[in-house]
C-alpha cells in the first residue's frame, strides 16, 4: 500500500463515519484530529509560512516606528521606560543578543523625537504604523477566508485607538501583577506550605496567562468579522503555550549557536532574530487557525481554501441566503451577519462573500455599516423577480470579459442559450423572491 492509500484510508478514518451515534469521548478524539490534520495541511499549503515570513519583512521596517508612537503615549503617562523589559521579555530566547537588540531599538526610539518631526514627517510615521496592522490584518483575513478589509476610515480610528489604549492596559496589567506579588499579604502567605508552593504556582503561571490575554484580544479585533469568545480563547491557550515553550527550545538553539556565529559574523544576531520573529509569527497564525476551525468546523474537511462552485450552486445560494435574509427582515429580527449565514446556510464563508457582494452590487441587498456588517433587502421582495436575480448570478463577472458575452461563434448554438434563457423566463414570470420567504419559524 503506497502513500496515496494511507492517505486516502486516513482521510475517511476521519471524515468517513457516523459519529451520531458515538461515544462523547469518540467524538473528542475524532474533532482534535480533523483539527490537527486541518493545520497540518495548512501548513503543507505553505500559505501560513509564507504569510508568517512576510510579517517578519513588514515587522523589521515597522517596528521602530511603531515603538516610537508606543513611546510618545506612554511618556505622556510616565510609564514610557516599561517599553525596555517589555523587549527584553519577547527578546529574551535570543539570550545576550536579545539584550543587545533590544539595546539598539531602544537606542533608535529614543532618538526619533516624534514632536519635532513636522506634519509630513508624523503622518509618514503614523503610515507606517497603521500599514503594519493592516498588513497583519491581512494575514488574520487570509486565515478567517475573509474577502474585504476594514474601510481607510475604521482603519486610522481602530487602530490608533489599539495603539492608544493597547500600551497602557498592557503595562497596566504588568504593574498590577508586579504589586500583586509584591503585597506583604501574598509575601507572608508564600512562607506558608502549602500556600508558598501555589502561590509559587501562581507566578510561573502567569506569564502563560498575560501572553494568552495578549493572544486572545488579537483574535478578536484583528480578524475583519465577528469572532466569538470560545473560539479566541482555544486558539489563545494553544498559541501561548507554545510561544513559551518555542521559547525555551529556541533559547537552547541560540545558546549552542556559536557555529552560526563563526559562519555568519556581524550577521548572525540579525539572522537568529529574524528566525525568533518567523516563529513568532507561525504561532500566532496557527493559534488563528484554531480559532477560525474551532468556530467554523464546517471547513475542517475542505480541501480547497476556496473551492469552485458550479453555477447551480451558486445560484441555489444565492436565493436561500436571500430568502434568510428577507425572513429575519419580516419578522423584525437582528439581521444577519456574513458569518452567521454562513454558519446557517454550512457553506464556506468565502463562497458565500462573493456571493452577496453580487447581490449587494445588483441592489438586491444592502450592507449596513456596523462593525461586522449585515444585510437587509435593498427592495421590496415582492417587487424583485426571481429570473432578474438568476441572471445577475449567472452573468456575475461578464464585466471583466466584456469579448465572452458577445462570442462569435454558430447561430444555432446562440439560438438555443436565447430559447433557454425564455424559457426559464416563462416559467418564474410571476415569481418574485416573496415566494421564497417563510412565514414560519426558521430552523436552528
Amino acid at each position: 500500500m503506497n502513500a496515496t492509500d494511507w492517505h486516502t484510508r486516513f482521510e475517511q478514518f476521519l471524515w468517513g463515519q457516523d459519529l451520531s451515534q458515538a461515544t462523547s469521548l469518540r467524538r473528542k478524539v475524532i474533532h482534535a484530529l480533523q483539527l490537527v490534520y486541518a493545520l497540518l495541511r495548512d501548513l503543507i499549503e505553505g500559505q501560513l509560512t509564507l504569510r508568517a515570513m512576510s510579517l517578519v519583512y513588514t515587522t523589521l521596517l515597522s517596528l521602530v516606528p511603531l515603538l516610537a508612537l508606543s513611546f510618545s503615549v506612554l511618556k505622556a503617562f510616565g510609564v514610557h521606560n516599561q517599553i525596555r523589559p517589555t523587549l527584553l521579555t519577547v527578546l529574551e530566547p535570543l539570550g545576550p543578543k536579545g539584550v543587545e537588540i533590544t539595546n539598539q531599538i531602544i537606542g533608535f526610539v529614543e532618538n526619533m523625537r516624534v514632536g519635532v518631526l513636522g506634519a509630513v514627517g508624523l503622518a509618514l510615521l503614523v503610515y507606517t504604523v497603521v500599514a503594519l496592522l493592516h498588513k497583519i490584518e491581512s494575514a488574520f483575513n487570509h486565515v478567517w477566508r475573509v474577502q474585504r478589509a476594514r474601510r481607510l476610515a475604521q482603519r486610522f480610528s481602530q487602530y490608533l485607538s489599539v495603539l492608544t489604549v493597547g500600551p497602557m492596559l498592557v503595562f497596566a496589567a504588568l504593574g498590577v501583577t508586579a504589586t500583586l506579588f509584591s503585597h506583604r499579604v501574598v509575601q507572608a502567605l508564600a512562607n506558608i506550605e502549602p500556600l508558598g508552593s501555589i502561590v509559587a504556582g501562581i507566578g510561573r503561571l502567569v506569564p502563560y496567562l498575560l501572553v494568552i490575554g495578549a493572544f486572545l484580544f488579537v483574535y478578536m479585533f484583528m480578524p475583519n468579522t465577528k469572532v466569538r469568545l470560545r473560539p479566541a480563547l482555544a486558539g489563545a491557550v494553544v498559541a501561548g503555550i507554545l510561544w513559551q515553550s518555542v521559547g525555551w527550545g529556541f533559547a537552547s538553539f541560540v545558546a549552542g549557536s556559536t557555529k552560526y556565529a563563526a559562519i555568519y559574523a556581524g550577521f548572525a544576531i540579525v539572522i537568529l532574530a529574524m528566525i525568533w520573529l518567523y516563529l513568532n509569527w507561525l504561532i500566532v497564525l496557527v493559534g488563528a487557525s484554531i480559532a477560525f476551525y474551532w468556530q467554523h468546523p464546517e471547513n475542517l474537511a475542505t480541501h480547497v481554501r476556496d473551492p469552485q462552485l458550479s453555477n447551480r450552486a451558486k445560484e441555489r445560494i444565492a436565493l436561500q441566503a436571500l430568502a434568510a435574509i428577507g425572513a429575519r427582515f419580516q419578522r423584525n429580527e437582528p439581521a444577519w451577519t456574513l458569518d452567521g449565514l454562513a454558519q446557517y446556510l454550512h457553506v464556506p464563508l468565502a463562497s458565500l462573500g462573493r456571493i452577496t457582494d453580487v447581490l449587494v452590487r445588483g441592489g438586491f441587498l444592502a450592507e449596513t455599516a456596523d462593525d461586522p456588517s449585515c444585510y437587509l433587502p435593498a427592495r421590496a421582495f415582492d417587487a424583485v423577480p426571481l429570473k432578474e436575480v438568476l441572471d445577475a448570478i449567472r452573468t456575475a463577472g461578464d464585466e471583466t470579459m466584456p469579448g465572452v458575452a458577445s462570442t462569435v461563434g454558430e447561430p444555432q448554438v446562440e439560438a438555443t442559450l436565447t430559447e433557454l434563457d425564455a424559457a426559464i423566463g416563462t416559467s418564474l414570470r410571476a415569481r418574485t423572491l416573496r415566494d421564497l420567504v417563510r412565514e414560519s419559524p426558521p430552523r436552528t
